[in-house]
């Protein structure tokens, strides 16, 4: 029997909580590889696991599951110095590997990401964008030629098609978000890639035959880091109008957050901030024309919606559906009504364990 090949991608802007998804499945289904597809390191995943918080952006948030081989497909970027200090802080130097093929980001490549036009709209200032303009222009330099990474070189596809062929399951993390597709988002305020199943498939030398699930994730409510003008942002007047977002600003200042703006409160109140840029993100409602996009060119099987306890804070920490208030059970029934999908993982919270499974 060939192995179950699962892909967790995106469904918005990034931000959506694929890393608490990753790391549930991680623990909760036991693959014996998992993968990390994706641009590069401008995209971090936060993971909570035993009291502690890590801020991933090249180890795959699925290392919580110490069974788990690790694996960075060849269409990742790689920046040496982030990976190796990754690997100490996760204690995976033993069962991490990167694709010989990888490209890799170098400082002047993050000198160029901070000037221009990628300053104008907004990266992460990772290298990522001229790195992948290096590889385009065959003058990147790859991981087979950095001295410090060579005990960590591996053929990654290779080694995943001997796993899947072998009956072993691998879980596959992308990064990044639809919406931020080189060739779907709202360009040119995109990564320099595309962002969907199809290319985390490419990243990592898997075909498309062996694919078994697509888990496309949503956060309950959008937010970003970066510019764009074509996201509608929640205005002030809006959060004060609206019952679910007014009784979160009255949360939020009856707590003192900072911020200026109710924009501003909500974000530092729901602890929105960039993972690798630290900044705070902006936030929005929840875009059902986008989502549903993203799930017909996503080829979803299952949806995933994260961040449900931060709109109903009652719900926090459940595991089964029926702990949930009504008004959270009829925001989801709402939420699969207009995506036209049955959301099959419910998070309740940052922790792993955190989850309501409705998977058959």
């Amino acid at each position: 029997m060939r192995g179950k090949v699962s892909i967790i991608v995106g469904g918005h802007y990034g931000d959506e909580g694929k890393g608490k998804i990753i790391s549930y499945l991680a623990l909760h289904d036991r693959p014996t590889i998992v993968a990390r597809a994706g641009v590069g390191p401008n995209a971090g995943h936060s993971v909570y696991y035993r009291g502690k918080k890590y801020g991933l952006r090249m180890i795959p948030c699925g290392f919580i599951a110490e069974q788990a081989k690790l694996y960075i497909g060849a269409g990742t970027l790689v920046d040496p110095e982030r990976f190796l200090k990754e690997v100490e802080m996760t204690g995976t130097k033993s069962r991490v590997w990167i694709d010989k093929r990888c490209a890799i980001i170098e400082e002047k490549h993050k000198r160029e990401d901070r000037v221009g036009k990628a300053n104008e709209i907004g990266t992460t200032g990772s290298g990522c964008g001229p790195a992948n303009a290096a590889r385009v222009n065959r003058i990147a330099k790859q991981a087979r030629d950095i001295p410090e990474l060579e005990q960590y070189l591996a053929d990654v596809p290779l080694e995943i098609n001997k796993a899947i062929d072998g009956g072993e399951d691998i879980l596959v993390e992308a990064s990044q978000g639809f919406g931020l597709s080189l060739y779907y988002g709202n360009y040119p305020y995109v990564t320099s890639k595309d962002t969907t199943a199809s290319s985390a498939c490419a990243d990592l030398g898997i075909g498309p035959t062996n694919v078994s699930d697509v888990i496309v994730v949503f956060k309950a409510y959008m937010s970003r880091v970066g510019r764009d003008p074509y996201i509608n942002y929640l205005s002030d007047e809006e959060i004060k109008k609206s019952p679910i977002w007014s009784r979160i600003l009255k949360e939020a200042e009856e707590n003192k957050v900072q911020g200026k703006t109710a924009q501003e409160k909500i974000a530092y109140y729901f602890d929105e901030k960039g993972t690798v840029t630290g900044r705070p993100r902006k936030i929005a409602e929840f875009d059902y024309q986008l989502a549903h996009y993203a799930l017909k060119v996503n080829g979803a099987t299952q949806v995933a919606l994260t961040c449900l306890d931060k709109l109903f804070p009652e719900c926090r920490g459940a595991r089964e559906l029926k702990e949930l208030s009504s008004s959270a059970k009829n925001f989801v029934e709402n939420m699969e009504k207009k995506i036209g999908h049955r959301i099959t993982l419910i998070s309740t919270g940052p922790n792993p364990e955190e989850i309501i499974d409705l998977r058959c």
